[in-house]
């Protein structure tokens, strides 16, 4: 082997281990941003494609999750950036009405739909947010914005989010 392969190798090793040791946080993730497995699973080894084509980068990086992270919600947002432009549809039929707000497991599930209908940088800064538990900071560096176009993406996702679900149960999931 040359000094050239023999690198290579080294470098292809280290990122197996890399993989290896991110995958069940970055599905995951990937997973609460896309919604459905087969789309989470793309987005996840699309991530891990985008890592390895730029390995040097990410393991020089200071923290190398951080910047996968970052690649995860870039990506994520880029994907799904021409269907943000969707168009309500009107209908005659009245809005079903609203149920009493509860406080278990099963009422929480309920929230997701919403927060899967929100615009991709909106769920990605509540997934972020709340379900990652990062900062505002954290999320910007994530996101590559500052911290009050965090603030301000959160302050609409919560209000699209109280406006569909009710602001009862909304207040729920965030104590």
């Amino acid at each position: 082997m040359t000094l050239t392969t023999t690198k290579q190798h080294h470098d292809a090793t280290t990122f197996d281990e890399f993989a290896a040791s991110v995958w069940g946080w970055l599905y995951r993730s990937a997973y609460l941003l896309a919604g459905n497995h087969a789309d989470a699973e793309d987005l996840a080894q699309q991530t891990l494609l985008q890592a390895y084509r730029s390995w040097g980068k990410v393991r020089r990086a200071d923290r190398p999750q951080a910047y996968l992270r970052r690649m995860l919600t870039n990506l994520y947002i880029s994907q799904r950036r021409p269907q943000a432009r969707r168009l309500e549809v009107l209908t005659d039929a009245p809005p079903e009405p609203r149920t009493a707000a509860g406080a278990g497991p099963e009422d929480r599930m309920l929230l997701w739909p919403h927060v899967a209908s929100l615009a991709p940088r909106q769920r990605a800064v509540i997934v972020l947010r709340y379900y990652e538990q990062l900062s505002e900071a954290e999320i910007a560096d994530a996101l590559g914005c500052s911290t009050g176009t965090v603030k301000s993406t959160a302050h609409r996702a919560l209000a699209s989010l109280r406006a569909a679900v009710g602001p009862d149960v909304l207040d729920q999931e965030e104590s």
